[in-house]
């Protein structure tokens, strides 16, 4: 019989490479959507990445991979980066960063070009925006004078941040809802970092003693609340920073618990409905609205059901 991590990935990945039109933002099914076309590529480009550095990658992903290869070679996908201003730098970085091996690289190489070296410096950019442009223009291969993952540490959302308790406001964004631990762009922010630190699972994300203990005592809360809230999107992710950090997350109650919420929260089809029960499409909900609400949590979830699921690196 089949574990629940195995459920959710086969049931995710069929419902993604049954619904690639909408990730291709040149097809007619994306353009009757209005779901951020740009970003949907990106992460799909993420879940093949990732996906494609295990030792045994999911045949299911064949075809999302082959429009990854197809789209990285477009020129006109670099250009949908300027219709989201306040991404755009951000976007090209991952663009470039995801290129897949052996393509034509000649859009990846004129996309990099264009970003202005300010973007890639520290300056005037937070301890969680400098982690994130090191990861991806590391993995670019791109120049760039971020500070070491080292010096970063310390004053990382993983590490810096505090659990709110009931009735606090957690930061200067405000109290967070439903006495959530942290504010929604907080928690956000703290799995982000996990997966830049740790390359979503490849490495050791550097942090020891009390630093870990923290970092994991915080991700604990906040899945425990995501749990009890039906919060699927964070809930998938902070599994997976479970796992970054050194946890089996099936061994912890917490993770054992989201799982298993996953697990309720998916439909026949494979799809994880939205980023939360509050937020779920109605059944009868045409096609691209469906797939703007649900892509994003049913890959994010296929994502990690994929790497918990996969031995560590020694």
């Amino acid at each position: 019989m089949s574990s629940p991590l195995e459920r959710l990935s086969a049931g995710a990945l069929g419902w993604l490479g049954g619904n690639l039109d909408y990730f291709d933002p040149f097809s007619a099914s994306a353009r009757s959507a209005t779901h951020g076309k740009a970003k949907a590529a990106l992460e799909l480009a993420l879940l093949c990445h990732c996906a494609a550095r295990l030792a045994d990658p999911p045949e299911a992903l064949g075809g999302a991979g082959a429009l990854v290869r197809k789209l990285w070679q477009d020129p006109d996908l670099p250009q949908l980066f300027s219709d989201v201003p306040k991404y755009a730098s951000t976007y090209g970085l991952i663009y470039a960063a995801l290129a897949p091996d052996g393509i034509d690289a000649t859009q990846v190489r004129a996309t990099l070009a264009r970003l202005d070296p300010e973007f890639l410096s520290p300056r005037g950019k937070s301890p969680y925006q400098r982690i994130e442009i090191r990861h991806y223009a590391d993995k670019a291969g791109v120049r760039h004078t971020v500070e070491p993952y080292a010096e970063l540490l310390s004053h990382s959302p993983l590490v810096a941040f505090r659990a709110a308790g009931p009735g606090e406001a957690a930061s200067e964004d405000g109290a967070p809802e439903d006495g959530a631990p942290l504010t929604d762009p907080r928690a956000y922010a703290v799995t982000h970092t996990a997966f830049y630190l740790g390359d979503f699972g490849r490495t050791a994300p550097g942090l020891d003693g009390g630093a870990l203990a923290h970092a994991r005592d915080l991700v604990d809360r906040l899945l425990r609340h995501c749990v009890e809230h039906d919060r699927w999107d964070l809930a998938a992710e902070l599994v997976l920073t479970q796992f970054i950090l050194g946890s089996e997350p099936l061994d912890t109650p917490s993770g054992a618990a989201a799982v298993e919420c996953l697990v309720r929260a998916q439909r026949p089809d494979g799809a994880i409905p939205a980023r939360s029960a509050a937020l779920a499409a109605h059944p009868s909900a045409p096609g691209g609205e469906f797939f703007g609400k649900a892509y994003h949590t049913t890959l994010v979830t296929a994502l990690m059901a994929l790497i918990v699921s996969s031995p560590r690196r020694s």
